[in-house]
């Protein structure tokens, strides 16, 4: 190499720029694309010898690094260019990394300037891994960097790996096998022998387990080569599974030179062998060992010209073995010095000690401790007694070599013991000692909270210092300050009760000449007082109701119905008959004279309707006894036609309208009957009933499904009034399961599983069934109705969605279809908004609540439930009630999912359930009838057991009015500015 670079050259940069470009594209560049180079261009070789440099290499221009300044560069033939000559050691693995003279380009150069004697190779990988460090720490990684250096004419190989984190970087420094893989690869090879890359190329599988003794900790080793990079470079992927030894900060690690023996077959290379390393730091030095059994497979290239079979045993000798960890760099570093060859005659396997063969007699609760050659002793481990070859436990608690101090129970181990606090106590910091534990600070149970009174606001415990406070119901404000709600202005009494406002609650009382309990209100007919009278009672009652506007009858000195009638506030007037009703013609104008209305007629008895006239001649015609297969026309109690006819006593059948007449396409097959529903209303004054009777409440009354029938029973007050129940409509071929109802207009809503539908029918005169959904649905179940928004919401526990649409069926879409197992019951709260549901999932069975939107979904109740079937929600004490019919209780909760309290404990099966005034009705599977609970003391106050018995589905409730208007509005403005905390 010449002394001068510049001399008989083109001008060049200057050597720091000359640098740079060289070193960013080093490793891309061609022999053809170097410098011109070689002895024709004056250039000298480097005389043979480990690790010579050149001599000093002038530079045109002084070259400055950092903060000095060099005119000469040296090179040496490991590829290292410094700015100072290399020091004179025979070896380079001697020295320590860093190296301790100042290297510009170490590792980088790839060009062979000792005529074959200098060749570098690199490998470049990734590094990851999952160790557990002792028996306490675990220490992941991923993906960490690895790069090694070969020198092959010497069989030095360096390896260094970046940022392993510890204690995982300290306890690897004894695993150099990590890096020896690199040393076998490119061993310097004697002569007949092949070092590991001749054989196996860049693509093979290096599989290898270390075991440590004494502690027998494990770890596995992978590593994958995974061929050449566009670089040239070998790509090594490793991972390390396992358990190691902890190795404490500042330990070093030597491992002494060794000789291994490798076995080949077939694309496979095995290798087992044992290696004694020390650990030292100070005057402390300890020997440690362990032992390597390595598996090394690789694809023979069948394109790759035949050589002759090498032989089936060769012998690796590592000279030099070097392991380091720099905590500054955090780099982990191996370098190991090579030789592959023959196997030397003198270097028979020693006899492996039986503490790493296994083959041992020390106890199984014993440590093995390898001596010289074969020799060991075995040594009990801590908590067990013996030679070591027979251990047996110490019971630590028996003889009280234990620590556990007092208010503790010493509990016995295999091997050990534990210390359990009494209860009342917790372990103390040494996690011996048992102190008493200090209550919680509760600022509920202590009085240190800032809620309103307890009797206006309950104190909710969050856990340490916090907590917050909410009103009781009957009472609203922030929980800090609550006021009393007046329930009164609420309009929650039956018109003709009085409503009496108390602290917190409210309490009804009826009118005089009524009876019930103030929710409803029913006239009573033993207080002598007149139809006219009552009618007049209960209409002044109405006025308390904003918009109602009815007319108060006006009756004479004895309580009759005066002949002539005035509204009061919008002028018409008209004349009525005894019993009150309007006479026909005689209603005039407000303004223009009234009309002129003698006195009521006196009564005549009714003449026959046309059905009672027909069924009379046909009667006659036959006889007075007609064949089975005579048509008779079938009349109710006032003459009108029922609405479903029959041909005598065939089931040939048929609905009629009110004249008798058959209404088209509803003549049936025999087996199945249609579905006809009343065509005309019940009269508006009915007989007057035995004075021992008491008639039902008005308008108010439960309607239930029964399988292919809904039921109505009439309630008086909260009493059921068993003997007027009846059938309302009759479907056969249907499953009704689902039932609601529209107070707006007077409809009644069911789902039906068996037709797969969903249909409505109006209570009202010449009303028919209407299907209104009749698609997209396989078992509809729960339903129900926002009269307020006219919409109808369900639950279809088929394809477990929660469904809403019009109520004519339009604008139908999808609330929720996840996390839905067995959606049943669902109720909703138009005033606040609110929709909730049930869910029986038998694995975990819940109550959820959203917006009526679907917005905010979360679940309210999942605890201590089994199968939650039925659902209500009571809009005048803002209660959410369900029946369960696994945990067989009746719940409820506020809105939140707090204040849940328990009303009965003892149903037997309950399905559904509707809440009205202070009772609760539910049907009941096991009863198969309606059971009404009293919502105060819990207790079952009556039932109804149909007569035909089969098992009651929905319930719904009938009010005997249906809040619209200005009265609407008001409601929803109160209460949703009372309940907002709630929302």
């Amino acid at each position: 190499m010449r002394g001068d670079l510049a001399a008989g050259r083109p001008a060049l940069p200057s050597p720091p720029l000359l640098l740079l470009l060289l070193l960013s594209r080093v490793a891309a560049l061609h022999p053809g694309e170097l410098f011109p180079h070689g002895e024709l261009w004056g250039d000298q070789l480097l005389p043979e010898g480990d690790d010579e440099s050149s001599a000093a290499v002038k530079l045109a221009i002084p070259l400055r690094f950092y903060e000095a300044q060099f005119s000469n560069l040296y090179v040496g033939t490991n590829g290292i260019i410094s700015t100072q000559d290399f020091p004179r050691e025979t070896q380079y693995v001697d020295d320590d990394f860093p190296t301790d003279f100042p290297a510009i380009a170490p590792f980088l150069a790839d060009i062979d300037t000792s005529n074959g004697r200098g060749r570098v190779l690199y490998l470049n990988g990734k590094v990851s891994g999952h160790l557990r460090v002792g028996h306490t720490t675990a220490v992941r990684f991923t993906d960490m960097d690895l790069h090694a250096y070969v020198v092959g004419n010497d069989g030095r190989a360096y390896t260094a790996i970046s940022h392993i984190p510890q204690p995982a970087a300290q306890a690897l420094l004894p695993l150099t096998p990590i890096g020896g893989l690199f040393g076998w690869l490119f061993a310097l090879e004697k002569p007949g022998s092949e070092n590991g890359f001749s054989l196996t190329g860049a693509a093979f599988i290096h599989d290898m387990e270390v075991t440590f003794y004494p502690g027998e900790e494990r770890v596995h080793i992978t590593q994958i080569a995974e061929g050449l990079d566009q670089e040239n470079y070998l790509s090594i992927k490793t991972n390390i599974e396992g358990q190691v030894p902890y190795i404490p900060a500042n330990f070093t690690a030597h491992v002494s030179p060794y000789k291994e023996l490798y076995h080949y077959s077939d694309s496979a290379v095995t290798s087992t062998s044992s290696r004694d390393y020390s650990l030292t730091f100070g005057a402390i030095n300890q020997t440690r060992s362990y032992r390597v059994q390595q598996n090394i497979t690789y694809q023979v290239c069948r394109h790759a010209p035949r050589h002759p079979a090498g032989p089936t045993t060769q012998q690796l000798n590592v000279d030099r073995v070097f392991a380091l960890y720099s905590d500054e760099e955090r780099v982990l570093r191996f370098a190991v010095t090579n030789q592959i060859g023959p196997v030397e005659e003198d270097s028979d396997p020693a006899p492996v000690n039986p503490c790493y063969d296994g083959s041992h007699t020390c106890d199984t609760t014993a440590r093995c401790h390898p001596g010289t050659g074969v020799d060991y002793t075995c040594e009990c481990a801590s908590g067990y007694q013996g030679d070591g070859r027979s251990c047996v436990d110490v019971n630590e608690c028996a003889t009280g070599f234990h620590r556990c101090g007092p208010n503790s129970v010493c509990i016995n181990l295999p091997g050990s013991y534990r210390c359990e606090c009494r209860s009342g106590y917790e372990f103390a910091d040494d996690q011996h000692t048992c102190i008493l534990i200090a209550p919680p600070p509760n600022p509920c149970e202590d009085g240190s909270h800032t809620c309103a009174p307890a009797g206006q606001a309950r104190c909710i415990h969050h856990g340490g210092s916090t907590f917050s406070c909410a009103c009781l119901p009957g009472y609203t404000g922030t929980g800090h300050q609550c006021s009393d709600v007046d329930e009164c202005s609420e309009n929650r009494c039956h018109p003709s009760a009085t409503c009496y406002n108390t602290p917190g609650s409210f309490s009804c009382r009826c009118h005089p000449g009524y009876h019930g309990d103030g929710f409803q209100c029913t006239p009573d007919l033993t207080s002598g007082l007149k139809p006219c009278e009552h009618q007049q009672r209960y209409a002044r009652a109405q006025h308390a109701y904003p918009g109602a506007g009815l007319h108060v009858p006006q009756c004479d000195e004895q309580g009759n119905f005066l002949p002539l009638q005035c509204h009061g506030s919008m002028g018409f007037c008209w004349c009525v008959d005894q019993d009150g009703n309007e006479v026909p013609g005689t209603r005039t104008a407000p303004g223009s004279a009234p009309p002129h209305c003698g006195p009521p007629p006196e009564p005549t008895q009714r003449p026959r309707t046309v059905c009672e006239r027909w069924r009379e001649n046909l009667l006659e015609h036959y006889g007075g006894s007609p064949r089975d297969d005579q048509y008779v026309p079938q009349c109710d109690d006032l003459g009108h036609f029922t609405p479903l006819q029959c041909h005598g006593k065939s089931d040939f059948c048929w609905c009629v309208d009110k004249d008798g007449r058959e209404v088209q396409g509803t003549r049936s097959q025999p087996g199945t009957t249609p579905a006809c529903i009343p065509t005309v209303a019940p009269p508006t004054v009915r007989p007057t009933p035995r004075p021992d009777v008491t008639p039902p409440a008005v308008g108010t009354f439960l309607l239930y499904a029964q399988g292919q029938q809904i039921g109505h029973l009439p309630l008086n007050g909260t009493s059921l009034q068993k003997d007027a129940a009846k059938t309302l409509l009759s479907l056969h071929g249907s499953i009704v399961v689902g039932i609601d109802y529209d107070c707006r207009e007077r409809m009644v809503y069911w789902t039906d599983v068996a037709g797969r539908t969903i249909s409505r029918a109006s209570l009202e005169l010449g009303a028919e069934p209407e299907t209104i959904v009749n698609s997209g649905l396989i078992s509809p179940e729960g339903l129900a109705i926002d009269h307020f928004r006219r919409t109808m919401y369900w639950t279809d526990s088929g394809l477990d969605k929660i469904e809403r649409a019009r109520l004519d069926g339009s604008e139908r879409n999808v609330l929720f279809h996840t996390d839905l197992v067995n959606p049943r019951a669902i109720a909703v709260d138009p005033i606040r908004g609110n929709l909730y549901w049930t869910d029986w999932n038998r694995e975990a069975p819940k109550i959820e609540t959203s917006s009526l939107d679907g917005e905010n979904r979360r679940i309210l109740i999942n605890k201590d439930i089994g199968l939650p079937n039925g659902l209500t929600f009571d809009p005048f004490s803002k209660l959410l009630c369900w029946a369960d019919a696994g945990t067989k209780k009746l719940e409820c909760t506020l809105p939140d999912g707090t204040g849940r309290r328990v009303i009965q404990n003892n149903l037997n099966y309950p399905f559904s359930i509707v809440s009205y005034a202070d009772h609760f009705y539910h049907t009941d599977w096991r009863r198969d009838g309606v059971i009404s609970v009293n919502k105060d003391s819990g207790q079952f106050t009556d039932e109804y057991l149909p007569e035909q018995r089969s098992h009651l589905y929905g319930i719904t409730a009938v009010y005997p009015y249906c809040p619209t208007g200005k009265w609407t509005c008001f409601m929803m403005l109160l209460w949703i500015s009372r309940e907002i905390t709630y929302i």
